[in-house]
């Protein structure tokens, strides 16, 4: 595993990697020592995905539907397909790249987008047999060149120029498709980009970000022209038209918020570490904190569409907020390592991707899911 990919992975998650992660990296990297002695390998960005042995147990951080088959997104370039609900896993056929892949959406039953390290978007038009590359870390260094040399902004501009000569390695940690058209990456260092034409170009928009420390940028939530972005240190970022402009949110925790989501009726709700959960129904004005639950990381943040909101905290405890309370309700306890994303299927059971694969929470989840 490349160290980069070790970097962002403790990213993502907002903690040093544990035991757990320790003996993965310990074992990846003992990998990639035997590999090198034999022959160099080829960076990630020029390798496609490896065929896997046991598809199921990979290390998965992304979940999406795409019509009525399931695509789950993580390590190593690898796109896992479902077609019977998760109880069985097939790889795609074909993925450019071997970057670790943190978070997926499909538009259309055809048509989506992946993301990951090194500044990876793919796109898919048949329903994730098939990706091709439409930007990578080397080409958002070069639109976020052009955008700060636009802006006349010289902090912005000192940025961008390292972030050229640095490379590629630019993580992309999350993404929304309002239609087949327009859509947004963000990541780690206030990374930002927008498309309007499906991906064929990308805009650098870092600089309409009121984010003066470029902290990393990990949650996104769009309700029509309504858009939330959450991040490091207490960042939350509002914009009332399409993310044209945004304005800084005062939270009550300076802790990371690694996903954000709105409630039913309308309320925010941001989430991150150490079980911090905190709700505001009058648009951040004030904020209440949602109590009951472990002091354990909130990794992974559900809205279904039936409006219900579900976390998943590092533990694999299953939560949701409890009507007409300030509190959230231990819904279930799972086998899930290290979870990250959260998929509602059609029958009420949940999937839950994490370290140790997917993992399936029955529609009555009140016992340990395995």
């Amino acid at each position: 595993m490349h160290t980069s990919t070790l970097w962002s992975a403790a990213l993502r998650r907002g903690k040093r990697v544990g035991v757990a992660g320790a003996a993965l990296v310990v074992a990846c990297l003992g990998g990639a020592v035997a590999s090198t002695a034999r022959a160099p390998l080829p960076a990630p960005l020029d390798r496609p995905a490896i065929a896997l042995t046991a598809p199921a147990r990979a290390a998965l951080l992304g979940l999406a539907s795409a019509g009525s088959r399931v695509v789950a997104v993580g390590e190593r370039g690898t796109v896992l397909l479902s077609d019977d609900a998760g109880a069985t896993w097939r790889q795609a056929q074909s993925v450019p790249v071997s970057a670790t892949l943190v978070a997926v959406q499909f538009v259309t039953p055809r048509t989506g987008w992946a993301v990951g390290h090194y500044g990876v978007v793919l796109r898919s038009d048949d329903g994730g047999e098939h990706w091709t590359r439409q930007l990578d870390g080397h080409g958002a260094a070069a639109l976020m060149l052009q955008e700060a040399q636009a802006s006349g902004d010289a902090k912005a501009l000192v940025e961008a120029q390292r972030a050229v000569q640095e490379g590629a390695d630019k993580p992309l940690l999350a993404l929304h498709f309002r239609n087949e058209r327009e859509g947004w990456v963000v990541g780690a260092f206030n990374l930002a980009l927008t498309t309007r034409d499906g991906g064929q170009s990308w805009q650098s928009v870092s600089t309409r970000l009121p984010n003066p420390k470029a902290a990393h940028l990990y949650g996104f939530d769009q309700a029509q022209d309504d858009v939330l972005i959450a991040g490091e240190q207490g960042l939350l970022m509002h914009s009332s038209d399409g993310g044209l402009n945004f304005q800084p949110v005062a939270t009550p925790y300076a802790g990371s918020f690694f996903g954000v989501t709105r409630e039913a009726d309308g309320a925010w709700l941001v989430a991150g570490l150490r079980g911090n959960v905190w709700r505001s129904a009058d648009q951040g004005k004030t904020w209440t904190a949602l109590t009951g639950q472990a002091p354990v990381s909130i990794t992974g943040v559900l809205r279904d569409p039936q409006g219900q909101v579900w976390l998943a905290n590092q533990a694999g405890q299953l939560l949701q907020p409890r009507p007409g309370a300030d509190a959230l309700g231990l819904v279930g306890t799972t086998a899930a390592q290290q979870p990250a994303s959260l998929l509602r299927l059609a029958d009420g059971s949940l999937l839950m991707a994490g370290w140790n694969g997917i993992t399936r929470v029955p529609h009555d989840p009140a016992t340990t899911a395995r």
